[in-house]
């Protein structure tokens, strides 16, 4: 059951790239999450997702030679999770359905697999602690730092670009 938490039904285990997978396992999930409530399911998710991560990893490392796991990716679904909430509250206030704002979608992707990746500052020292807080912590920085970036784009693209 723990493996099964930790890699989102089994995601976790396709290759290569199971941190992508992870990722993209999210979006079903936080789209299946707006048809019911919207972006604020999404919001409420994203930390009991995480609560539930740090158990599982805590459990899942305790009985592994590695402190992250490459079929550990329930750290990806919460910041991707994190990533898609500017896109999320977008389409909410606007009124548009997520998949109109496809532009911000495919960027919270692809920023949230960048700074995944690079690991900037604190995502870097939070990897670095070897242990299931610095599994789930990492992400969750790479997911705020997307954000931020996926708005600071919809700032530009909508708003200065638009005159």
């Amino acid at each position: 059951m723990i493996a099964m938490i930790v890699s989102i039904g089994g995601v976790g285990y396709l290759r290569p790239a199971s941190g992508t997978w992870g990722s993209a396992a999210a979006f079903p999930i936080a789209g299946l999450l707006w048809l019911i409530a919207g972006p604020w399911l999404i919001a409420i998710a994203t930390p009991l997702i995480y609560f539930l991560g740090l158990w599982a990893v805590r459990q899942h490392i305790a009985n592994h030679e590695s402190t992250d796991p490459k079929e550990v990716v329930i750290d990806e679904v919460v910041g991707q999770f994190l990533a898609l909430w500017p896109v999320a509250f977008g389409a909410w206030w606007t009124g548009f359905s997520p998949l109109d704002l496809w532009p911000g979608l495919l960027s919270a992707f692809i920023l949230f697999r960048i700074y995944d990746v690079l690991k900037p500052g604190p995502a870097g020292r939070a990897d670095r602690r070897h242990d299931a807080v610095g599994v789930m912590l990492d992400d969750i920085w790479a997911g705020l730092f997307a954000a931020i970036t996926v708005i600071l784009l919809a700032v530009i693209g909508h708003g200065l670009l638009r005159g």
